[in-house]
C-alpha cells in the first residue's frame, strides 16, 4: 500500500508537469516562463535521482529521472521559442491547417485531398 501511494503521487506529479509542457508546445509560446525554472528543476531532479539510487527507492528513482527528462524537454521548448523571435506565435495566431470536415473520411479520401 505504501508503494502504491508513492506511485500514484508520482503519476499525478508527472501528468501535471507533462500537461504544462505540452501546453507550451501546443500553444507555441513560453511567454512568462523562465528558462531558469527548468534549469533549477534539472539540477534538483539530478540530485534527487542520485540520492534515490543511493537509498534504493525505486519510486523516487523513476519519478526524479522522468522529472529530469521533462525539465530538459521544457527547457528545449523555451529555448526554441526564444530563438524563433521571442516567444513564438500563440496558437490563435496560427492559421488552421485543415478546413472543418463535414464528417468522418477514409484514409484514401484524406490522401486524395492532400494530393499524396
Amino acid at each position: 500500500m505504501t508503494n502504491a501511494i508513492g506511485w500514484l503521487s508520482s503519476l499525478v506529479l508527472l501528468l501535471t508537469i507533462g500537461t504544462q509542457i505540452h501546453r507550451q508546445w501546443r500553444e507555441r509560446t513560453s511567454e512568462g516562463v523562465s528558462p531558469w525554472l527548468f534549469v533549477g528543476q534539472m539540477v534538483a531532479s539530478a540530485g534527487f535521482s542520485i540520492y534515490s539510487a543511493l537509498v534504493h527507492d525505486w519510486v523516487f528513482i523513476v519519478t526524479n529521472s522522468l522529472m529530469l527528462a521533462s525539465a530538459a524537454v521544457g527547457l528545449g521548448i523555451v529555448v526554441r521559442h526564444r530563438r524563433s523571435g521571442g516567444h513564438g506565435p500563440r496558437r490563435k495566431d496560427v492559421p488552421a491547417r485543415h478546413a472543418p470536415s463535414s464528417g468522418p473520411r477514409s484514409m484514401t479520401s484524406n490522401l486524395a485531398s492532400t494530393g499524396a
